[in-house]
């Protein structure tokens, strides 16, 4: 009977053992879960940034009588060094694009430019709304840019201006989705992000959709299918200037769109998703609590824009999967003096940086 009861005893003792480490297992899950929902909800719901004056002008030459510096794209290397591209206009309103770098940001105003139409691979032609990242399955630095269809140029050294390739398209015809849906707009704009397995082309039409196409992480920069309307508001709602981001490295993503608002200023809108095939819920949607616009951007050394217009977010990283970093989060982004107007190629854009409240500075 000792024996009987000695081992239902240690049976019993064996049975409450597994049961708390099953309680155990589940209160550790549960942490990681609660964890989770933290980071996901690591990027606010409402915004207020504090912007610097004008950092980056248009520097022109004999050969370049260019007037505005405008679209910016930006990447820190490896090393610390900023590297910013960006679209420039002349008195004759012809696009081209411009490049310089630095290590500071408080270099950005001296730094020299240089005009990328000088590359004899790229060539005295139209070109605009460049971003840039480096792809680590190739070990190539990617230069996307919009020549009237989406294109790219590469380089294994992007310090040196003259090596980037002569373009290439994604695509070589509009699809017919966009061509239903544009109107009186223009495909433009492009934006390339990837995850694990896919890469995607994001593109704007000037009428109020969100333009999503596709292909593997295997067979990028080629194969660009399934273009699809992701998003889609009114016109003005959801004009250009969009890009997307992976949030905090986790599985939560950031799309923003520039609108334009009821005074003709631009802001932008924000959205976000689990995936980057899912469906974007808005976050920050109206021209009064904006992503970033007038009404959130101060400015402590006087207001020089009403604008915050077409730019892009500082990244954590400078690969392919485009990462933000909430803890720090900026804006380099275009804005002009309102005052200004006439045609649009003659309006004199800037570049100036946006610090998200209660972020670390670059």
């Amino acid at each position: 009977m000792h024996r009987i009861f000695r081992g239902k005893l240690l049976g019993a003792l064996a049975a409450l053992a597994a049961a708390a480490a099953l309680a155990a297992s589940a209160l550790t899950a549960n942490a990681q879960t609660s964890a989770d929902a933290v980071e996901a909800q690591a990027l606010p719901t409402t915004f207020n940034w504090t912007s610097t004056g004008a950092l980056i002008g248009p520097k022109p030459n004999s050969t370049h009588n260019v007037v505005s510096a405008k679209d910016p794209t930006v990447v820190q290397d490896s090393t610390g060094k900023w590297h910013v591209f960006f679209t420039v206009a002349n008195t004759a309103g012809a696009w081209s694009l411009a490049y310089t770098s630095f290590t500071d940001w408080s270099q950005a105003s001296s730094a020299p430019h240089t005009f990328l139409d000088t590359n004899p691979n790229i060539g005295s032609r139209y070109a605009a709304a460049p971003n840039v990242f480096y792809y680590a399955p190739q070990n190539l630095w990617y230069l996307v840019y919009q020549t009237g269809l989406p294109s790219y140029s590469t380089t294994s050294n992007i310090n040196d201006p003259m090596s980037w390739s002569a373009p290439r398209n994604f695509q070589n015809e509009m699809p017919q989705i966009v061509e239903d849906n544009i109107g009186n707009g223009f495909w433009l704009d492009y934006y390339v992000i990837c995850d694990d397995t896919m890469c995607y082309l994001f593109s704007a039409d000037d009428n109020g959709h969100v333009y999503r196409a596709e292909t593997t992480v295997g067979n990028f920069p080629n194969g660009f299918t399934n273009t699809q309307i992701v998003l889609q508001d009114t016109k003005n709602n959801l004009f250009e200037g969009g890009a997307v981001y992976n949030i905090d490295d986790s599985d939560d993503y950031l799309l923003m769109w520039e609108s334009i608002g009821s005074n003709g200023a631009r802001y932008y809108r924000a959205y976000t998703a689990d995936t980057l095939r899912s469906t974007w819920q808005p976050l920050a949607t109206s021209q009064s609590a904006p992503f970033a616009g007038a009404a959130n951007v101060s400015f402590p050394n006087g207001a020089w824009t009403t604008d915050i217009s077409h730019g892009e977010l500082i990244r954590s990283g400078h690969d392919q999967t485009m990462t933000i970093d909430t803890d720090n989060l900026q804006l380099l982004y275009q804005g002009r003096d309102p005052n200004s107007g006439g045609d649009y190629s003659q309006l004199p854009y800037r570049l100036g940086l946006a610090t998200l409240a209660g972020g670390a500075t670059c």
